[in-house]
């Protein structure tokens, strides 16, 4: 019993290991290739809008989009499926309320203009997609990536002035031989980050005899959104405006239409578990509504601690009932 109980804790803390290892990997790779395509933008001289909505925007998502087509093609459809919708919800819940909780945001008006409803609409969209047949096919994956298309030309013909260009310090001119080192050290990384995350979580969902599903939308979705979070706790601490709700509704949208839109194209996603349907995707569209009244209420136009409150609240209420 003893030697049972050892091996089970040798296999739990090897998996936790190759999670955290994927993770730093993912994290590293995700600001090495940042650093190179900024870099390789303004060599090209590259607009920053196009940089800040395009290369940029690719580049922060790179983490969860090698981890889902990596899941996806291993045959893990619901880790794949889960670290899109768990990122989600971590991003509005976990990620923006702590922010909150550490320092009032004020909302711009583009976020009930643009912003909110493109997130509600690709949400619905991915809902809709996956919710009555259990599976986002290839056709879908193209229908969802042309939207972000036409959202992005929306963005650079009528949203310019909505546009801030918040990381003055990465655009740094790059000897040619940098670009070069920075992208490919980027990328192996995430290729690298990705095998040890999926490998660690697999081992972890069998060792506790839990879904993937489960692993996907909790420790996955968590580690993925782990650098919007040090980047906003990062910004409060330095009194620096580098965050707002419009950057995490983006990473929401993008994680929707070109995370789950690329990699259902390179592979149809079949949902496994049902609790991802009659679950997971209903707290993602919840929270995505909530965040409408909580920046109207008490005060318009901005969010403070108490609704920094109400979201890590219903965050850690989706996890109490996801692993209970």
């Amino acid at each position: 019993m003893n030697l049972l109980l050892y091996l089970h804790q040798k296999l739990f803390l090897g998996n936790l290991l190759l999670i955290v290892l994927g993770l730093a990997l993912l994290i590293l790779g995700g600001n090495w290739l940042l650093k190179a395509a900024v870099a390789l933008s303004l060599r090209l001289e590259i607009p920053k809008i196009v940089i800040g909505m395009t290369v940029v925007s690719f580049a922060t998502s790179a983490p969860e989009l090698i981890v889902s087509i990596k899941a996806a093609l291993d045959g893990f459809p619901d880790l794949s499926l889960g670290n899109v919708v768990g990122s989600n919800i971590a991003n509005l819940g976990l990620v923006l309320g702590i922010t909150v909780l550490l320092g009032s945001i004020d909302v711009r008006k583009n976020f009930y203009t643009t912003d909110w409803p493109v997130m509600m609409a690709a949400s619905l969209l991915f809902v809709g997609f996956v919710y009555f047949d259990g599976v986002l096919e290839q056709y879908e994956g193209i229908i969802m990536v042309v939207i972000l298309f036409l959202f992005l030309i929306y963005l650079l013909r009528f949203q310019k002035t909505a546009v801030i260009d918040e990381m003055p310090e990465d655009d740094v001119p790059l000897p040619l031989y940098k670009i070069a080192l920075f992208l490919g050290i980027g990328g192996t990384a995430l290729w690298g980050g990705s095998e040890l995350l999926i490998d660690g979580a697999v081992g972890l969902a069998s060792t506790f005899g839990v879904s993937d599903r489960v692993i996907g939308v909790t420790i996955v979705s968590v580690g993925t959104s782990i650098p919007e979070l040090a980047a906003s706790i990062i910004a409060i601490i330095k009194k620096e405006k580098a965050i707002s709700l419009g950057n995490l509704i983006g990473s929401n949208i993008f994680n929707l239409l070109a995370v789950l839109g690329i990699t259902s194209i390179i592979t149809p996603i079949t949902v496994i578990d049902q609790g991802l349907l009659s679950s997971d995707i209903f707290w993602m569209l919840g929270i995505s509504f909530l965040i409408l009244p909580l920046v109207f209420i008490p005060k318009g136009l901005r969010l403070g601690w108490r609704d920094g409150i109400v979201l890590v609240a219903y965050y850690a209420t989706f996890i109490y009932f996801t692993i209970s």
